[in-house]
């Protein structure tokens, strides 16, 4: 079976591929401030996802994106293409005129042609849809939610703060509004196995969902899962598994879905466990031998 990644996606709608500027916006998330909870989920570090974005151009304020991008702009050539991508932590939680502020700092060079926010489902609303759709007069867009599982048993033991009807509730929103959505799910998370991968992969069927990034589990430093892995209360999933589930996640979700990544990677100086997390060429490979074999 053959599956559409994020880089055949580019090369048929551009003619190649774009390059991500991945942006620090200066946000928080409400299960950190005390809205909804504090720490996080279990499995997010200190930099809320943006542990891959460098630490001198991460943004202390919403006036530096600009110069993270101008940054990114710097190294390019007239001919390249960019993804401009707010990544960490909760990218819609402000109101509608800081947002606006903020992504405006990103757009500031007609080769950025996507704007892609990552964002939580419970920090989506109509006045926030509104906004995002605003700009696509400018540039091609998409929102990457947060989902992990559809399990709220699951959800309460990696603290993620919302139930599963705000992912739909968020989706039904933002397709009121023409806005693509993007699901995370991760693969390997604690208690979870074949049943909740299939729960899940079902759940988003239902949802017209444009993309999907799959994530491996990986124990960070500085996190609860650490804690609880080394307290024996968490196994990370095997390499094995991980190939074996996500392939069932590819071939289930089937070709009408956009598979932005199929792996998870960790900085290799926070990474904890398992050690196959490192190798993930190899395991992109391995994902794609066995869809080959279905």
């Amino acid at each position: 079976m053959e599956y559409k990644n994020l880089a055949s996606y580019f090369r048929e709608k551009y003619g190649r591929r774009l390059k991500k500027i991945c942006i620090d916006g200066g946000f928080t998330c409400p299960n950190r401030d005390g809205k909804c909870s504090f720490g996080g989920c279990i499995f997010c570090g200190e930099r809320g996802a943006g542990e891959h974005i460098d630490a001198d151009r991460s943004a202390d304020a919403c006036t530096s994106i600009r110069e993270q991008v101008e940054a990114a702009l710097s190294h390019a050539s007239a001919e390249d293409l960019f993804v401009a991508y707010f990544q960490n932590f909760t990218n819609t939680y402000a109101d509608p005129d800081t947002l606006r502020q903020r992504y405006d700092s990103a757009l500031i060079d007609e080769r950025i042609r996507v704007l892609a926010i990552g964002t939580r489902p419970d920090c989506i609303d109509e006045e926030i849809a509104e906004l995002i759709a605003s700009y696509r007069t400018r540039v091609d867009l998409w929102v990457e939610l947060g989902l992990q599982t559809s399990s709220d048993k699951t959800a309460k033991i990696i603290n993620r703060g919302y139930d599963s009807e705000a992912f739909s509730a968020a989706v039904e929103i933002l397709h009121r509004w023409g806005i693509p959505v993007v699901a995370h799910v991760m693969i390997g998370l604690p208690t979870e196995g074949d049943e909740e991968l299939a729960a899940t992969v079902s759940f988003l069927k239902r949802h017209r969902i444009f993309g999907v990034k799959l994530h491996s589990v990986y124990v960070m430093e500085g996190t609860v899962l650490a804690e609880m892995y080394r307290r024996g209360e968490y196994e990370p999933i095997s390499r094995e598994d991980y190939v074996r589930r996500a392939a069932f996640a590819i071939r289930e979700l089937g070709d009408g879905v956009v598979f932005h990544r199929i792996t998870g990677d960790c900085p290799r100086d926070l990474l904890v466990a398992p050690i196959w997390n490192t190798e993930k060429s190899a395991v992109i490979e391995e994902i794609r031998r066995r869809l080959s074999e279905i």
